[in-house]
């Protein structure tokens, strides 16, 4: 690759089940120059989300889809390395959707500046960024948590779960989170302060449940949907808040989506179950942005980064996430 040449990973078709290789077409193409109102960003790290396999669908959502041909969407961090925007200078580093190749260069609509001498690159795509913006308004707007609840968080080894989780035990409360293995369960208790943590693969989730919240559960952060979901929602207590933020183990259904079997204890113990976009609440972003940094400053929240490096594996490293092979903010270093 020579700095005149963009590689690029563009959609070829809409996935049936898992993303794979044969879902994009890889192109290299010549970098061009930025038009009125354009920047040319030379992108360094890319945030590989579940949500990116819903932005391949075809249907109706909260965004629309990644067309057919188009460069594959990807939020992300880079340096402005030309810039015909007034708001952006040569030098600049900008975080936005600058999708799955080396450079990005169009209008930078919805970018804003971020510092690198303040805070390492790709923690702006985990605790910084669009990852702990999910955590935190799902969290304390949705779920609304006071001291002394009990919160259930669902792939809470994840980037947006081990997030959610640290803020529900600043707020006070009793924390239980859900992951796959043993190295994330000890990761969850002794690095970030969990109360306690079931691991799906070798542990009863109902029975793990009832010991763990023997009172029931008054908020539970959903990630993953499926059985895990109706395993809480029969454990759930009076006046209990349900967010779905997330359904990671329907996103590659070959069949239609696996809904709760366990509905009506929604209706038996009077709670709510709300689904959640983060965008709802970009008004909000920076204040909560500098909540959060100081939290961080405090050494009350921590952010793991899982990062693979070369854009070339995107196919592959993508596939991670769903795997549950990721451990924190799943993040692809371009070069």
């Amino acid at each position: 690759m020579t700095a005149q040449t963009n590689r690029q990973f563009l959609l070829a078709k809409r996935p049936v089940g898992a993303a794979t290789r044969e879902t994009f077409t890889y192109q290299e193409v010549p970098v061009g120059t930025p038009a009125d109102g354009q920047v040319l960003v030379r992108n360094e790290y890319l945030s590989l989300d579940p949500a990116m396999r819903g932005w391949m669908n075809e249907g109706k959502s909260y965004i629309p889809p990644v067309g057919i041909g188009e460069v594959m969407r990807a939020l992300g961090v880079g340096k402005v390395i030309a810039s015909n925007n007034p708001k952006f200078a040569v030098g600049d580093y900008v975080n936005g959707a600058l999708g799955v190749q080396d450079y990005f260069l169009g209008e930078p609509r919805g970018f804003y500046k971020v510092d690198p001498k303040l805070a390492p690159l790709p923690r702006y795509l985990s605790a910084l960024g669009m990852t702990g913006m999910t955590a935190y308004f799902a969290l304390l707007e949705t779920g609304a948590p006071k001291a002394g609840d009990t919160v259930v968080i669902s792939g809470a080894a994840g980037a947006v779960g081990s997030i959610a989780g640290q803020i529900a035990k600043i707020k006070g409360c009793h924390v239980v989170g859900i992951a796959g293995g043993t190295d994330k369960c000890k990761f969850l208790v002794d690095e970030l302060g969990f109360d306690a943590a079931i691991d799906y693969k070798s542990e009863d989730v109902p029975t793990a449940l009832k010991r763990e919240c023997p009172k029931g559960v008054d908020v539970y952060f959903d990630n993953v949907g499926g059985d895990i979901l109706d395993a809480v929602l029969s454990r759930l207590a009076l006046k209990a808040r349900v967010v779905i933020c997330g359904a990671i183990s329907q996103y590659n259904n070959k069949e239609a989506v696996k809904g709760p079997a366990n509905y009506l204890s929604l209706l038996v113990n009077r709670a709510r179950m709300e689904g959640f976009v983060v965008m709802d609440h970009a008004a909000n972003f920076a204040a909560a942005g500098q909540e959060m940094a100081g939290w961080m400053a405090q050494g009350k929240l921590k952010s793991k980064e899982d990062i693979v490096e070369g854009l070339e594996t995107f196919p592959e490293t993508l596939m991670k996430l769903f795997n549950g092979e990721n451990f924190g903010k799943l993040v692809l270093k371009v070069s």
